[in-house]
Formats: structure tokens, C-alpha cells, sequence
């Protein structure tokens, strides 16, 4: 079990308990998704966490796959599934780079708080590209700590070196912005929800 697995795998069931610290800023990333979802879609979530976001979004689409790359994170997921009527979610423990997912193809990718966290970003986007269907939307919501000065990024690498962190990328606005259409995508929406954690809201379509 590699390092990240292992960091999110121990800190699942704490994450489980921890409510949404912005639930208005929450709420306007997923009134904002569902914008660009229909009945008729199927749908990937990747870092899915517990599951509580593609719960929310199932109603609004077809059929919703939601990974993670923890498999304690996903037990926890499935788990939610005996509390209602979920017959179109489905969790699976899985990273992109496992080509589990291969031979798929989906009409929106959501990727939510993840991808600061992922080692290759434009690897992931590119995989991410692959897995849409044309004109498919790829719609993000990233942590840029590039835009909150230095003191987070080394802050964070203090903790990540004794094991209170996981590995986070220092990404700013732009940058990110340049990696997604970079892979063969069209930004055509971005947001901030919220500002002050810059938390950057993208939906890109596929070219």
C-alpha cells in the first residue's frame, strides 16, 4: 500500500465524522454542477471521499461511478447506501492511473478537492480526457495554495514530513487553469467558492 493510501486510509473515519466547513460555499459548487447535468448522463466522480457529494448529485444523473483511491473511504460510502434509494451510485476503491476505469466513457468527470493532491496533474487530466465522451465536461474544484504566499506551502510540507499532511501540490489560478486546457479542454466557467480558501471552480468541455 503506497503512501497516500495509507495516510487517507488512517484518517477515513475522522474525515467521516467532520462536517462541511463552508456549507454555503458547498452549496454553490453543486448548484453550479448540477447546471451542466442531465437524467441521461453517466457520470465519474474520482476522490470521492465518503460518498456524501455523489449522493447528493445522483438524482440529478443517470448513473454515477464515485472512486477513491482509499478503500476505507469507500466502505464508508457504501455504507450510506443502506440509508436511502441509491440503485444508480456506485463506489469502487480506485486511482485513475490503475486502469481500472479503462474502456469507459462518461459524459462529466467531477473532480472535487482532489487534484491539488494528485502527484501528476497533468497525467490525471490527461487520463480524465481519455474517459470523456466528446463534448464531455470535466468540472473541478481545486485548492490553490500558491495563492495564499509561502508560508502555507512550507507550512504544510513541515506537516506532510511528520505525518499530519498528505502530499499537496502548491498550485496557483493560472497555472491550474493552463494544465486543464493544456489536455484538450475548453474552460468555459470558473468561481471561487469560497474566495478566501481559494478553492477554484472550473468546468471545461472536451474539444
Amino acid at each position: 500500500m503506497d503512501q497516500d493510501t495509507k495516510f487517507w486510509d488512517k484518517a477515513a473515519a475522522k474525515y467521516a465524522r467532520k462536517p462541511v466547513r463552508n456549507q454555503t460555499a458547498y452549496g454553490e459548487t453543486l448548484d453550479r454542477t448540477r447546471h451542466y447535468l442531465t437524467l441521461d448522463q453517466n457520470v465519474l466522480e474520482i476522490g470521492c471521499g465518503t460518498g456524501s457529494t455523489a449522493l447528493l448529485l445522483a438524482p440529478s444523473v443517470g448513473h454515477i461511478t464515485a472512486t477513491d483511491l482509499s478503500p476505507a473511504m469507500i466502505t464508508i460510502a457504501q455504507d450510506k447506501l443502506a440509508d436511502g434509494n441509491h440503485s444508480n451510485v456506485l463506489f469502487q476503491a480506485a486511482r485513475l492511473s490503475d486502469g481500472s476505469l479503462a474502456g469507459q466513457a462518461f459524459d462529466a468527470v467531477l473532480a472535487f478537492n482532489v487534484l491539488h493532491l494528485v502527484r501528476d496533474i497533468p497525467a490525471e487530466i490527461r487520463t480524465i480526457h481519455r474517459l470523456l465522451k466528446p463534448g464531455g465536461f470535466f468540472i473541478s474544484k481545486t485548492g490553490c495554495i500558491g495563492e495564499a504566499g509561502r508560508f502555507l506551502a512550507i507550512l504544510i510540507a513541515v506537516m506532510r514530513k511528520l505525518g499530519f499532511a498528505p502530499f499537496v501540490n502548491s498550485l496557483r489560478y493560472g497555472e491550474l487553469d493552463a494544465m486543464i486546457a493544456c489536455e484538450g479542454f475548453e474552460i468555459i466557467e470558473t468561481g471561487l467558492y469560497p474566495a478566501s480558501d481559494h478553492a477554484r471552480f472550473v468546468v471545461a468541455r472536451k474539444l
